[in-house]
């Protein structure tokens, strides 16, 4: 297995480590520390933990008057791991505002797929009928909630997964939902910054 350096070593931007592999052993060993992989095509697999780091507490949740009127309406379903390949392939594929390309490259999608058979990768589905038109991936692992990607095909479907996501957190009594890098958009949802040493902290508790 993999060993990491202290996530203390990171530089400004977060970078820890190049190189390695994304076995399952290697992402949980990752992720366990509070170190995630994200990289472009044509580099080297590239190793994170950033200060300050983006967190969810479930109970924090800002589920504006539009959302929560959406939801009363009935007009989607929520499920829970049951379209896992389908979610992630969408993440990989729906461009979003700014960026160009994807960071979910094959083998990216190859790792998660392979975590999600060991059961540690999970997803949230949201229908409309029998259509899929948003939901989320990530990895939950010691009471924390690793999440990579969301997507959204119609307004506030991925709003609608992370409200889903919110609410089976708060029944099973995870720690938080790690977010990775702050964005005005996450932040509008209720996720808010801590230090790294406080996320580190949380996590290992």
């Amino acid at each position: 297995m993999i060993e990491f350096p202290d996530p203390e070593q990171a530089d400004d931007d977060g970078l820890l480590a190049a190189g390695g592999n994304l076995q399952p052993e290697t992402l949980l060993a990752a992720y366990s520390r509070g170190i995630f992989p994200w990289y472009a095509e044509g580099q080297p697999i590239l190793w994170w933990s950033p200060d300050p780091r983006m967190v969810l507490f479930p109970v924090d949740f800002h589920c504006s008057r539009r959302l929560a009127r959406r939801m009363r309406q009935n007009l989607y379903s929520i499920s829970f791991d049951e379209s896992f390949a389908e979610v992630i392939h969408a993440c990989a594929a729906i461009p979003r505002q700014g960026e160009s390309g994807t960071w979910i490259l094959p083998e990216m999608i190859t790792a998660y797929q392979a975590m999600f058979t060991e059961g540690y990768a999970h997803s949230v589905e949201v229908w409309q009928q029998d259509k899929l038109i948003g939901g989320l991936y990530g990895v939950l692992h010691n009471g924390v909630f690793f999440a990579e990607s969301m997507f959204s095909r119609e307004i506030d479907a991925s709003k609608v997964a992370l409200a889903a996501l919110c609410e089976r957190a708060l029944s099973e009594n995870w720690k938080l939902i790690d977010c990775q890098f702050h964005t005005a958009h996450l932040q509008s949802l209720g996720a808010r910054e801590i230090s790294r040493r406080e996320f580190l902290n949380r996590i290992s508790d």
